[in-house]
Parts: structure tokens; C-alpha cells; sequence
């Protein structure tokens, strides 16, 4: 690993970033794909974990969101082999990136390309969706958007069966540090009555020098606008509150207002990573239904309301740490 290497990476979240690192760490992408009528999600978690006492190995993660299934297949760390140019791993006979992914799984096999990426914005100041918190070396887990909305050409051949993704929506983000937050909302769609329409939002407590905070990002990509959500554009999180299974979030700035309300549903247990270990448990649901509204700030004039299908959402921790005080 190089300086060069290092640097490139800094500056491009999507790349792997765990260079160097050989204890208490982790680092996953999470590809999620939907076929043309919505009738099959799927996530597919490319990642590498290392515990504290150096013990590592990769791994890819499927979840079935229809079905509520998942299955954990680890392989040794010598297979896991990241790109130092550019977001792209090859992981024992299975490869990813921006363009595509070649599954060769016990379970999973076929080749899937992606076209007409939505990335999120980057300056040399803040790159990708951290900002300004991509440059604090002590953060407990970091997150990355490698692209918010694209179309799928190929099929996955998944337990016998030959399912084809050929004008379905794809998603990809990514996390990487040494835990997940203690406590988290996280959601995302991009199944809306037309293309071209992605929401993610994600909201955690955050362990600071200070003590902690509760941070927040959102976006949701509408008519090739990208609308943004953050604590550190000046965003406020006005409204938080979870009744049983039902979520409800508000988000504001000069803009204009962000609404969500989305009942949780049937949810998935998947590994979760805890000091780099990936023996942590999280419940992911990949049907929930998310209804939006976007209202400007001048004028109250509503700029976009509707559902998005196909939604998935974790919940963790004690979400009342989370409230807006």
C-alpha cells in the first residue's frame, strides 16, 4: 500500500479504505437490486472483517428481501483483493463495482451490468456524503454512496432458479470503521410510481471527543436534482418518533421540508460488524413502503409526494436517543 494509494482513496469514498489496517475493522458495500416489476429484492454485502486481535477473513452477505432470507458465506482474507485505482474488488470466483457485479456463489451465480450511475456529489473539501466528517480519523463507523439510482441489464441464476433484473433499479452504498452506531434509523428507495426518483436517509448517534451527537443524512434524487439533508449543510432533524413498528422523520432546511413516514415491515436478520467482528445482529426489511413529501420553504408549494416501493429500513439501538432535543 502506498501513500499515492492512501490519498486517492481519502478522496474517493467509494474505493476500499481499510489500507494498512490489520485489527478491529471492517468494511462492506451493500449492492441492492430489483427486478422490472418489483417482485424480487435482493442485497448483495461484498465485505472484509478483522477482529481485534487480527483475525480476519471476507465475506458476501445475500439477503432475500421477498422471501426474509439470508445467507453469511465467509472466505479466507487472502481472497479478498480491492482495487488501488478505483471502486472494484474481486473476491474469490465473484467481482464488483460501479459497472456490474459476477456472482459465483454456492447459491448465486450471473453476471449484472449497471448504466446511467447517480453518484453523489464530491468536492476536494467534502467528499462524497461524510463532507467534512470524512477527514476525523476516530470515527466509529463511516459511510459512503456509490450511486443512488441505476438501471440492471443481466440475470442471477439464485437456488435453481433463473431470475432476471434487465430493466429493474439498482442501489449501492457502503460502510467501513469498527461498529455500527449504537444506535440507528437507516432507509432507502428508489421503486417510485416512475424511474429516476432515489431517497436514502439515515439517522445515528455519533461518539464525538465531546461526548456524542446525533447526526443525520439525507438525499433524495428527484428530476436530476439531487435535494440534500445533512447536519453539516445546516439541516435541522425537526422531527423523530418511532410507535411500535411505524417510523415517522422530518427534515428542514432553506430549501424546504423532508417528510417520511414508513411503517417497518417484516424485517431479516443479518451480521452486523461490533469492534470489526461481524458477530453483531441487525433486522433489515426490503418491503416496506416509504411515502415522501417535499415541500418548498417560500412558498409551502408541494414538489413531490408519493410512495416508494421495495423500501428498506433498519432500525437499532434506543431510537430515543435519537429524538430531536
Amino acid at each position: 500500500m502506498s501513500l499515492t494509494t492512501k490519498i486517492r482513496s481519502l478522496f474517493d469514498p467509494t474505493m476500499y479504505q481499510g489500507w494498512g489496517n490489520r485489527r478491529k475493522y471492517f468494511e462492506g458495500w451493500y449492492f441492492k437490486v430489483v427486478n422490472a416489476s418489483g417482485s424480487r429484492a435482493y442485497a448483495f454485502i461484498p465485505g472484509i472483517a478483522m477482529d481485534e486481535e487480527g483475525e480476519s477473513h471476507a465475506f458476501v452477505q445475500v439477503l432475500d428481501g421477498t422471501a426474509r432470507k439470508s445467507e453469511y458465506f465467509p472466505f479466507d482474507a487472502a481472497m479478498f483483493r480491492p482495487s488501488d485505482r478505483k471502486f472494484g474488488l474481486a473476491l474469490a470466483g465473484s467481482s464488483f463495482s460501479a459497472g456490474g457485479m459476477t456472482l459465483d456463489l454456492p447459491a448465486v451465480r450471473g453476471t449484472l451490468l449497471f448504466s446511467g450511475m447517480v453518484p453523489w456529489p464530491s468536492r476536494w473539501y467534502s467528499p462524497g456524503i461524510m463532507g467534512p466528517y470524512t477527514f476525523a480519523p476516530f470515527m466509529e463507523c463511516n459511510h459512503g454512496i456509490v450511486s443512488m439510482d441505476h438501471g440492471i441489464t443481466g440475470s442471477l441464476v439464485i437456488n435453481g432458479e433463473e431470475i432476471d433484473f434487465t430493466g429493474g433499479r439498482g442501489y449501492i452504498e457502503k460502510d467501513w470503521g469498527h461498529s455500527f452506531p449504537s444506535a440507528y434509523i437507516w432507509m432507502q428507495s428508489n421503486n417510485f410510481e416512475r424511474p429516476g426518483i432515489s431517497f436514502k436517509a439515515s439517522v445515528a448517534r455519533i461518539p464525538w471527543i465531546t461526548g456524542n451527537f446525533t447526526g443525520f443524512i439525507a438525499g433524495f434524487w428527484l428530476e436530476n436534482r439531487l435535494y440534500r439533508f445533512t447536519e453539516y449543510n445546516r439541516s435541522r432533524l425537526t422531527k423523530l418518533a418511532v410507535d411500535g413498528s411505524d417510523v415517522e422523520i422530518r427534515f428542514s432546511n432553506r430549501i424546504g421540508t423532508l417528510s417520511i413516514t414508513a411503517p417497518f415491515d417484516a424485517a431479516t436478520g443479518l451480521a452486523a460488524p461490533v469492534r470489526g467482528l461481524m458477530d453483531g445482529r441487525i433486522e433489515e426489511s426490503m418491503t416496506s413502503v416509504i411515502s415522501l413529501t417535499l415541500t418548498e420553504r417560500a412558498t409551502d408549494r408541494v414538489i413531490f409526494s408519493g410512495k416508494g416501493r421495495n423500501g428498506s429500513i433498519e432500525i437499532f439501538g434506543d431510537t430515543a436517543t435519537l429524538m430531536p432535543r
